[in-house]
């Protein structure tokens, strides 16, 4: 259904920085902290929106 275009290192990052972000959003410093949710859900899909609209792709098994 997506295309896998974000690698493990990518990946793991994606998650951590996005899980702590939306913790700090439940934990009262901002609203602008929900902004997280969206590497956490690109991290988990393995797949970005932006990187297929640039061509992108830090997923070893596409580059050619």
């Amino acid at each position: 259904m997506f295309t896998k275009n974000v690698g493990s290192v990518d990946r793991i990052l994606r998650i951590v920085i996005g899980a702590l972000l939306v913790l700090g959003a439940l934990m009262g410093y901002g609203v602008w902290m929900w902004i997280g949710v969206i590497p956490l859900v690109t991290g988990f899909m393995s797949s970005c929106p932006l990187y297929s609209i640039f061509g992108m792709s830090t997923c070893p098994l596409n580059k050619n």
